[in-house]
């Protein structure tokens, strides 16, 4: 009989194998995990229509097979160089024969290999449950600031000096705003978001300030999960104040990629013409295509981000009457590192 290990076990174990589809992994999987999957993505889809069309007895014989070949090239490749007390853990989507049959394989030959029960399902309700749990306790200090304040930057810079943060954006693979996609760079899955966030909660020391940049409820195509964005209202905020010539020299270093994508530039402002006017708009596109994004920041910024943030902050962060606000006209590499000393300082209320 094969040993089960549970979600909470999994860090007792050497290596963490993800038995499932390269399709599956890249949708999500347990942080630290290694793709060798007893199937790959054809063989699936294979076995999944002979088991609709001729059965599972048909099924699993030509699966069988396949599962065979690709156990044998992982013990010919990945598994090849692994000593005798190597300790797998291996999953699946159910925790059922993918999982089981590398399971019972790699005991055969030795290994302490355990099966983990219930498999990604499992995990997966683990993530819901931790953040579900934690995320209304984090002791989060919120940072704001307009378009151009250099946030994210000064998360990094936290973070750099040993304070505890959750770059939300980094995990989403989204700078957050209209102009916030990454070049040739896709967002995770939403399960995927939702791993990186809890594999990063799942170390925070709640005892210690946690800074996070003030968000919506979306961050491009992901949603915030629902108790972190209660949390993120409830919380205390540090404004930061910089003046407009120093945000807009940070943005065209931040964005200077958009200089070499004017039609994807002017068909992201296409989406504020509701907002702005159709003649607006044609201003605005025009910039973009003349690669002209000094004038363009300052039109966007000025007469769109900067008014919507003043009643958006006010509207969604209940302590924003009490925040503390730091100015910051030097937003270089130097000035944001001193702007972190500066913020890692200050003693702020937690919620």
């Amino acid at each position: 009989m094969k040993p089960f290990a549970r979600v909470e076990d999994r860090h007792a174990f050497d290596t963490i194998v993800d038995a499932r589809t390269p399709a599956e992994f890249e949708i999500d999987h347990i942080p630290g995990a290694i793709n060798c999957p007893v199937l790959d993505n054809e063989e699936r889809h294979i076995v999944g229509t002979l088991y609709k069309q001729a059965g599972p007895f048909e099924a699993r014989r030509v699966g069988g097979a396949m599962v065979a070949a690709n156990l044998a090239r992982h013990l010919r490749g990945a598994f090849a160089d692994r000593p005798a007390n190597w300790k797998p853990l291996i999953y699946c989507w159910r925790g059922g024969l993918r999982s089981g049959s590398m399971t019972t394989w790699l005991r055969m030959v030795g290994w302490d290999a355990q099966q983990m029960a219930g498999g990604y399902k499992s995990w997966r309700r683990h993530v819901i449950g931790m953040i579900d749990a934690q995320a209304p306790l984090l002791p989060l200090v919120v940072i704001c600031g307009a378009t151009g304040s250099a946030k994210t930057r000064l998360l990094h810079a936290l973070a750099a000096r040993g304070e505890q943060v959750l770059d939300l954006e980094g995990m989403a693979r989204h700078k957050g705003s209209l102009l916030g996609a990454l070049p040739d760079i896709a967002q995770p899955s939403q399960t995927g978001f939702e791993t990186a966030l809890g594999n990063v909660i799942e170390q925070i020391d709640f005892t210690r300030a946690v800074y996070v940049e003030g968000e919506g409820a979306r961050i491009g195509q992901l949603n915030l999960p629902v108790p972190l964005v209660s949390r993120m209202r409830a919380s205390p905020c540090i404004e930061i104040q910089a003046a407009w010539p120093a945000r807009l020299d940070y943005l065209l270093q931040d964005y200077a990629y958009l200089g070499d994508r004017p039609d994807w530039l002017a068909a992201q402002v296409e989406r504020l013409a509701p907002l702005h006017g159709r003649k607006t708009i044609a201003e605005w596109q025009a910039l973009a295509h003349a690669h002209n994004l000094p004038a363009l920041f300052t039109e966007l910024a000025l007469k769109h981000y900067d008014p919507s943030y003043v009643r958006s902050q006010r509207t969604h962060f209940h302590a924003w009457g009490e925040r503390v606000t730091v100015p910051a006209n030097d937003l270089s590499e130097a000035g944001i590192a001193r702007l972190a000393n500066v913020i890692a300082g200050l003693r702020v209320a937690r919620a």
